[in-house]
């Protein structure tokens, strides 16, 4: 079995919800007492969030860059950034390691073609949502066609993120605004909803809607637990 490095923290909410995920898929992809070998460097989020939003990226990747050097110095074999928004920088903390990066939005698109969907909504931070590093990357290496919500939404979206899902508040009626703009880009034609924000998942799920719902984070923490136990 390989080690899986994980780069957590953004949030920690979230972060648990990778873990736990990855330890259930060895477990049954092995049996018995078997559990995940994860070497796990969580960052401070407050110090992420207060770059994201002055739009100082080039610190946020010198932050997770270290945070990748330091899970491959603890013997992973390949690692993860858990978390959709952060993949922004994904170019610049690959470069800084030679273990290899398990890219969120390459295991989403993967399992959405595996599945025929090539039109679908997207949910995620304002700065998933509105910028080409996630949604460019589905369409122009995938040809997936990408929906995002009406500018009101995304702002409704995000700060129910940053307020509410990572320091662990579920409220009631931001679930029903969500799932109503789950409703309104199925309307649009969406054949599926991406759940691009991993702690959207603690808010919304699939028996919420009849909408399909792809979760980011159990999609990539499964493809963590499928390379490492791929025997190659």
């Amino acid at each position: 079995m390989k080690t899986i490095g994980l780069i957590g923290g953004m949030s920690w909410q979230s972060t648990s919800l990778y873990y736990s995920a990855i330890n259930e898929g060895v477990k049954q992809g092995l049996g018995g007492l078997h559990s995940a070998k994860v070497c796990l460097y969580s960052v401070d989020f407050h110090e992420i969030e207060q770059l994201q939003h002055v739009g100082k990226w080039r610190e946020t990747a010198a932050i997770l860059a270290q945070a990748a050097q330091a899970v491959e110095a603890g013997g992973a074999d390949l690692f993860l950034i858990c978390t959709n928004t952060m993949h922004k920088v994904a170019t610049e903390v690959e470069v800084a390691v030679k273990i290899p990066l398990l890219h969120i939005a390459d295991a989403t698109a993967k399992q959405l073609l595996a599945h025929s969907m090539t039109k679908v909504g997207l949910l995620g931070t304002a700065f998933t949502m509105q910028q080409e590093f996630y949604k460019g990357r589905l369409s122009q290496d995938f040809g997936i066609e990408v929906l995002v919500p009406s500018a009101e939404q995304q702002t409704m979206i995000h700060e129910v993120i940053y307020q509410e899902l990572c320091l662990g508040i579920i409220n009631h009626d931001s679930k029903q605004k969500y799932l109503d703009v789950i409703q309104d880009l199925f309307n649009q034609g969406a054949q599926a909803v991406i759940l691009g924000c991993t702690e959207i998942t603690l808010l919304v799920q699939q028996q919420d809607t009849h909408v399909a719902l792809y979760d980011t984070t159990a999609i990539h923490a499964q493809s963590a637990v499928e390379a490492a136990l791929d025997p190659g």
